[in-house]
């Protein structure tokens, strides 16, 4: 239920995200939309996150916080959600387009998406979880873009962030302690994607990652449950 809750919550921002609203309006609607549904924000006090939803705008990778600037023709907009319903917490995020954008911002959109989905079509129990990460890394480079390094998927259950880290390459480190997916591990995947440089820093107000070359970043996530051959995606 948390899953469906999250995903319902982010089919609002796409219906309600257009030119000229604020990113606090849409954070308004969206928790009012959780809380009516019996579901707690997750995010909203996390290590003193002031707002329930991430809105992250162009060059924003993730962690954007919801405030007074107006979405634009042209931007895209990535938004992330998390819920707890009855102890239990899914995540999930999209990047969406505002009004028309540029053909090359569309192709970063459509590749990050891709890359999601196709990080989860080789789920399945037994499987090694670098094969997540190796798919996500070659499919986006193929493609010219590059993955973020700084921030990773993760576990999820009955916290937003359990073991192991699901990151988006592969590492030396992550091959040395590759992890076995095992029916009824829940992992959320989120491809942190760049149209130039994969370098971030974090703005002043100690949230908000941006590519430091301030060129176009998108995302996406799901929260699945690896079965024996395949994986259930929770956040749809």
């Amino acid at each position: 239920m948390a899953g469906k809750i999250t995903a319902d919550a982010l089919r609002l921002a796409s219906e309600i995200a257009q030119e000229d609203i604020t990113t606090d309006y849409l954070n308004t609607e969206i928790e009012r939309y959780i809380v009516s549904k019996g579901g707690i924000p997750v995010f909203k006090g996390y290590r003193g996150f002031p707002k329930s939803i991430c809105t992250s705008i162009n060059e924003e990778v993730v962690h954007g916080i919801p405030g007074s600037r107006r979405l634009k023709n042209g931007d895209i907009l990535s938004v992330d959600v998390g819920v707890s319903y009855r102890k239990y917490v899914a995540d999930a995020a999209v990047t969406i387009p505002i009004g028309k954008i540029t053909n090359d911002a569309q192709r970063l959109v459509d590749v990050c998406e891709n890359s999601l989905q196709r990080a989860i079509s080789v789920i399945k129990s037994g499987e090694k979880l670098s094969r997540i990460s190796k798919t996500i890394q070659d499919y986006v480079e193929m493609n010219d873009y590059t993955v973020v390094r700084n921030y990773t998927g993760h576990g999820i259950g009955r916290c937003m962030h359990e073991d192991p880290q699901v990151p988006n390459f592969v590492s030396k480190a992550l091959l040395e302690a590759d992890e076995i997916l095992v029916q009824g591990m829940t992992i959320a995947i989120e491809p942190m994607i760049c149209m130039g440089k994969y370098d971030t820093e974090v703005l002043n107000n100690k949230w908000t990652v941006v590519t430091k070359d301030r060129k176009l970043s998108a995302h996406f996530e799901h929260t699945v449950v690896v079965t024996d051959d395949g994986a259930d995606i929770l956040t749809v």
